[in-house]
């Protein structure tokens, strides 16, 4: 049984009502192990010698009601390795409790705060610190949270990180009916499991999951008849559309575009109809297609 060195961070945000764990690990695919959330009970990180075991027990106890503190008390209670585990917890409500046993790797520990709980192991000192404090300093504000579970593994990497480099990332969060079709609570699950720079990849995939399955911003709507010159270009460009260049959003280009939209997955921010499009969509397709 191989240690996880890690750090992660499990999290709540009560306005969304998400529930959401991230981590960065010097293993192949980490979040795999280590990340567990169910919405309406909670959130799970397992690390160092991982008992996952933990994930869906913990998940349970929580969505029964047990507070993130009494859930690690029950899982280590009878667990003869549990000088070895390190987990992080945050219940239905909001609670958040961590447990580093005497028996991981160096350095190791944990903070918790109002909503959180952040954990580490085999870390260059002050990395658990630094995650606390940026989660802290961003959460409520620009964008949600997964945004800000980024944030906060982006500051610990910078911080020092795992002490023997970088491999996996993830972040998961959940909310009911959140996730695609509406009828899981799966809203949000991207890992990157082998990468030199595995935070900055991961960071990327979280804003390609808010342009395919974001709500549109009105304030980013432009009239289609605006771009249908440089829409026109670029559907020439990809073979969808032959007609002229005339710069007028006619029913042949509303088909072309309809066919690219769809072939790139952007049909949640254009539908094929009316008279705007959202700019994220255009810009998305210029830079795409270039």
């Amino acid at each position: 049984m191989q240690p996880i060195a890690t750090f992660s961070l499990v999290a709540y945000d009560a306005q969304r009502k998400e529930w959401g764990v991230a981590v960065q690990s010097k293993f192949l695919a980490a979040a795999a192990v280590v990340s567990w959330a169910r919405a309406n009970a909670g959130a799970v990180a397992t690390q160092s010698y991982a008992n996952m075991a933990y994930g869906p027990q913990g998940l349970e106890l929580m969505a029964q009601g047990m507070p993130a503190n009494e859930v690690i008390e029950t899982l280590i209670r009878d667990d003869a390795d549990r000088a070895l585990r390190q987990i992080g917890v945050v219940d239905k409500e909001g609670r958040a409790a961590a447990y580093t046993g005497d028996g991981c790797n160096a350095w190791a520990g944990h903070i918790t705060g109002a909503g959180f709980a952040c954990q580490g192991n085999i870390l260059v000192p002050g990395t658990v610190e630094a995650i606390a404090q940026r989660f802290e300093a961003v959460r409520g504000g620009a964008g949600e949270l997964a945004d800000w579970l980024v944030e906060a593994l982006a500051a610990g990497q910078a911080a020092g990180g795992d002490k023997r480099g970088r491999q996996a990332a993830g972040v998961l969060v959940v909310r009911e009916n959140g996730g695609y079709g509406g009828n899981n609570d799966r809203y949000l699950d991207l890992r990157v499991d082998d990468d030199p720079y595995p935070i900055q990849k991961l960071k990327k995939l979280v804003e390609m999951h808010h342009l395919f399955f974001g709500a549109v911003d009105p304030n980013d709507l432009v009239p289609l008849a605006s771009v249908a010159g440089e829409l026109q270009t670029l559907l020439k460009r990809t073979g969808h559309y032959d007609g002229p260049i005339n710069h007028t959003f006619d029913e042949a280009t509303r088909k072309a575009l309809r066919v690219l939209v769809g072939i790139e997955n952007l049909e949640e921010r254009w539908a094929g109809e009316g008279d705007m499009i959202d700019q994220q969509v255009v810009e998305y397709l210029k830079d795409r297609f270039k």
